[in-house]
């Protein structure tokens, strides 16, 4: 009875242990990064040894603490360009006297070139989302410097912004550490977001606003995407709050000229 009972405490103790140490690990997990820049220490960013995730969910360190810094925003747009929802969210961008930064997918530009000078032609700065779209996890760094390069080419040839060759964002936020790595040799920072309102769902625009205004952060780059016309409604709103707020609007390239990396990795949150 005795022998039955130390079994089952001790698997008891083992169930807890194991529970625990999953918890630590999800909440020891770094944050995603605002940007990756061409000689950032991607380990650290984002794949921290687990002697050190440990530490960060036990005691904190100083690299988890937020810090509120200048009032600048980044609108970005992802995919595209689209033959009736760009020139929709362009117009709306002029009416609003704010620039944006574009990440374009080539595959998409090389059926409307059109449209991918009129985004550089009203002065917004173009990034590089790829050639096709992929889940970039799953492709291996050949295929990902493909993705890149291609990408960069085309777009490359049609607008002369040095944006294709130096800012890339991952299609769906996904990627591993050597996407990131094969993203600094080819001399591209990664550009993520400090906020995502999630208007790649099927919401409202005032869901998108509401959301905005609950998790804006000082700096700010927000995640928009192009072709959806509830993201275009939502676009006065958002520059509203944000001007009321003190904001000042820049595109991404802008934007690092502005503040540092670390800076936009540790945006603190700050609602309008």
């Amino acid at each position: 009875m005795r022998r039955l009972l130390a079994i089952v405490v001790i698997a008891a103790i083992a169930i807890v242990l194991a529970f625990g140490g999953q918890r630590i690990i999800r909440r020891s997990k770094p944050p995603l990064p605002a940007v990756v820049s061409r000689n950032a220490d991607i380990t650290a960013l984002v794949a921290p040894p687990l002697r050190a995730r440990i530490e960060r969910a036990i005691v904190g360190t100083s690299a988890d603490h937020r810090v509120a810094g200048p009032k600048l925003i980044a609108l970005t747009f992802d995919d595209g360009p689209y033959p009736v929802d760009t020139p929709a969210l362009l117009a709306a961008l002029r009416a609003e006297h704010v620039p944006a930064t574009f990440f374009i997918i080539a595959r998409d530009a090389e059926q409307y070139p059109g449209l991918l000078r009129a985004i550089a032609a009203d002065g917004d700065e173009i990034g590089n989302h790829t050639e096709t779209h992929p889940d970039l996890d799953r492709l291996d760094d050949a295929a990902v410097a493909k993705q890149l390069t291609d990408a960069a080419a085309y777009l490359g040839s049609v607008v002369r912004d040095p944006g294709v060759h130096t800012f890339f964002r991952p299609p769906h936020g996904r990627f591993r550490p050597a996407t990131l790595a094969v993203a600094q040799r080819l001399g591209f920072a990664t550009v993520l977001w400090t906020d995502d309102p999630g208007d790649w769902r099927d919401v409202g625009s005032a869901t998108i606003v509401a959301h905005v205004a609950r998790f804006a952060t000082s700096p700010e780059i927000l995640l928009l995407h192009n072709g959806r016309p509830a993201t275009v409604a939502a676009l006065p709103q958002i520059v509203q709050r944000f001007r009321a707020a003190g904001y000042t609007f820049v595109t991404v390239g802008e934007m690092l000229e502005r503040v540092t990396p670390d800076q936009l990795n540790r945006a603190a949150r700050t609602p309008l």
